[in-house]
């Protein structure tokens, strides 16, 4: 029998992907966040550690894609909400 240490555990693939991950955070809070909020439930959803610069590069890709809007409020704090289709569950997004 093969134990893993919690470092190795962290190593291995997640269940979803970090994007998916973020997603259904908005998904369930259905309103606004700021970056930090949407970090820790990100990391809820998730269910392990997130490098936060990860997860920024994820945000920004899911931004690109059009599905969440990133608005900068102060100058390390941003608020992150759904686009208006996504709020009405009419979500397509495009996972590659």
């Amino acid at each position: 029998m093969v134990f893993l240490s919690h470092a190795q555990k962290q190593r291995l693939w997640a269940p979803i992907p970090l994007r998916t991950a973020i997603y259904e955070a908005l998904l369930r809070k259905k309103k606004s966040l700021t970056d930090a909020e949407l970090y820790k439930a990100t990391k809820e959803v998730y269910g392990r550690e997130v490098d936060f610069s990860e997860f920024m590069k994820e945000l920004m890709k899911l931004e690109i894609e059009g599905l969440v809007h990133v608005f900068g409020e102060k100058k390390h704090r941003r608020r992150i909400e759904l686009c208006e289709g996504e709020k009405k569950g009419r979500a397509s997004p495009k996972w590659g």
